[in-house]
């Protein structure tokens, strides 16, 4: 009776965004990472979580503070990421835990134990009866439908807002992956940096967001003419002004962390037993994340290294989505999970 009542959940707890999938309902929030704190006698009490949050950074005034949480896939802020994540489970299951939910929650590859902990204990703080793990790659390759229980070599490149998850899966398992540091959030980061250097203005993240979603390509050398209007503060006179971007700008400003995320597939390549090599040859890679969404991602990543390159069906939702599938087929897939003890 308590298994028939209870929703159990599935949590893609990402830098840039939080996604919850409870196994009666699919997907049912989708909230930027986010939280509002007002300073109160030294005290930070909890003001507005996900997208009103998100609304107030960088317009909030000096007893307000719109933070991240997380940073780079992993906790900065225990306790505010803690009151997150209670406010997005009760939003989902509502506010009685007479009934408690087990959890899986993804990590990002590389994190360390001490990291992993961070997470488990914050999210069985929100709630959780129980809290399972898996790793990022695992679970976007099984969102991305590839055949991971299989004897062949699939290969996953997750761009995330603050990690780049790459693998390659066999058998159910990581064969070989690693975990780089460079996703969304470092993009933004290059985008604010030319500007203040380029043009002696400086931008807000939530502008070099906008501008990096509307780019037309990534290579320099294949983007369009077209140019949109950016506001900042102009650093030499210290009043607002805005200017025309070039496209061109913009890519070029992404190269960086574009060729770290290159660097990182070709050292997953190197380091793969060459069986597993021969099946990414012929079977390509899947790209997902937010990053798959940048225009030309595929077509550059296939340049350079010379394998086919697929973006995923749904690339935002792949990692929440196999997580969930996991979720569901708890017995069938539960040797992807693991505990941290």
């Amino acid at each position: 009776m308590a298994n028939y009542f209870t929703q159990n959940i599935a949590i893609d707890l990402g830098t840039a965004n939080t996604l919850i999938y409870t196994s009666k309902r699919g997907v049912v929030l989708d909230q930027p990472s986010v939280v509002a704190l007002v300073h109160n006698k030294g005290n930070m009490i909890p003001y507005a979580f996900g997208k009103q949050a998100k609304m107030m950074v960088g317009k909030t005034p000096g007893d307000i503070s719109a933070i991240r949480p997380l940073k780079d896939g992993v906790i900065a802020d225990f306790k505010a990421a803690e009151e997150m994540i209670k406010y997005f489970i009760k939003s989902v299951i509502g506010s009685s835990f007479f009934l408690r939910p087990i959890a899986i929650v993804c990590v990002p590859y590389g994190s360390t134990p001490v990291e992993r902990r961070a997470i488990h204990d914050a999210v069985e703080s929100a709630g959780a009866k129980e809290v399972f793990l898996i790793e990022e790659p695992i679970a976007a390759a099984i969102g991305a439908n590839l055949p991971i229980t299989e004897p062949v070599g699939s290969m996953i490149v997750d761009i995330g807002g603050g990690t780049t998850e790459v693998g390659v899966i066999s058998l159910g398992s990581i064969v070989v992956a690693t975990s780089t540091r460079v996703g969304g959030d470092l993009m933004d980061e290059c985008i604010i940096n030319y500007i203040r250097q380029n043009y002696n203005i400086l931008i807000g993240e939530v502008t070099a967001e906008m501008i990096k979603k509307s780019i037309s390509n990534i290579d320099p050398e294949l983007v369009n003419d077209e140019t949109i209007e950016v506001g900042g503060r102009d650093l030499l006179r210290g009043i607002p002004k805005s200017f025309n971007l070039n496209q061109r700008d913009i890519a070029t400003s992404l190269q960086d962390p574009i060729a770290s995320i290159i660097n990182t597939v070709k050292k997953v390549l190197e380091c793969s037993p060459p069986e597993l090599s021969s099946d990414v040859f012929k079977y390509g890679i899947t790209v997902t994340g937010g990053g798959a969404l940048l225009c030309g991602i595929d077509r550059k990543l296939e340049t350079e290294i010379g394998i086919k390159v697929n973006v995923a069906v749904d690339p935002l939702n792949s990692v929440v989505l196999g997580t969930g599938k996991v979720l569901e087929n708890f017995d069938g897939l539960k040797h992807v999970l693991f505990k941290q003890e």
